[in-house]
């Protein structure tokens, strides 16, 4: 390999809108309400696969939305888990990098960070 020893990281952008409230929050979030929210994935590999790729862009973008679809235009908390926790940012970026891991993780590459945000201003961050 011509690169080595180097780590590499790759990053996708998706979004979905969907309706939330936070159980037992004292405050205008405990109203159902909607945002249009951003996910932003970075996958991480140690070595790059026999096209020099982390991971295809377009397969990394089918895996994200595919996760993203399972709350898009739903009320979150009737989807599980969120059933039983508070769909808050930071639950729905573990949540994400869950499912996401489960995808697509392999020996070469795997989900490092997942940022969803509730609004322009508001992330929050789960990473490896």
């Amino acid at each position: 390999m011509y690169f080595k020893d180097f780590s590499y990281f790759v990053t996708r952008e998706t979004s979905f809108s969907a309706a939330h409230l936070l159980r037992g929050y004292n405050g205008e979030c405990s109203h159902l309400h909607g945002h249009n929210w951003k996910v932003q994935v970075t996958v991480k590999a140690s070595n790059l696969d026999e096209l020099g790729m982390v991971i295809d862009f377009k397969v990394l973008d089918k895996e994200i939305k595919a996760v993203a679809e399972e709350l898009d235009h739903h009320f979150i908390n009737e989807v599980a888990p969120f059933d039983n926790i508070n769909p808050t940012s930071e639950n729905l970026a573990a949540f994400i990098f869950k499912e996401l891991s489960a995808r697509i993780d392999n020996e070469r590459l795997a989900v490092f960070e997942v940022k969803v945000w509730e609004t322009e201003k508001s992330c929050a961050t789960v990473r490896r």
